[in-house]
């Protein structure tokens, strides 16, 4: 797949505003209890207030090391946001639901009413 050009990304993202669709990455190491546990966690989190809304892509570092570099990822798992802007980076777990809301500019799905 190549490179996105700049036009390419603006209608992503202006798509993304529109549409509200979330647009995740997470960074995995492996096949370690820490990287099952944040892949369930945000699995859970995208279900419960992002079901429909959301594409999630999990990249196993060790098999596409190439995508660390690219991305600036330091540690794993780190969760990134790509859509809607602005652009985010979670590390850890994922298992502080109210921490991953906040950080993805999420409401709760309680808290919208």
């Amino acid at each position: 797949m190549g490179e996105m050009s700049e036009k390419d990304f603006e209608k992503l993202a202006e798509a993304g505003k529109t549409s509200g669709k979330y647009v995740l990455r997470l960074y995995v190491t492996g096949t370690t209890i820490r990287s099952a546990r944040a892949i369930s966690n945000i699995k859970e989190i995208c279900e419960e207030h992002l079901k429909g809304r959301y594409d999630l892509e999990v990249i196993d570092l060790y098999q596409q090391p190439v995508l660390a570099v690219g991305e600036k990822i330091l540690a794993a798992p780190t969760l990134i946001k790509k859509l809607p802007p602005p652009l985010r980076k979670l590390v850890g777990d994922m298992s502080n639901t109210e921490r991953v809301l906040l950080g993805l500019d999420i409401q709760p799905v309680k808290e919208r009413g």
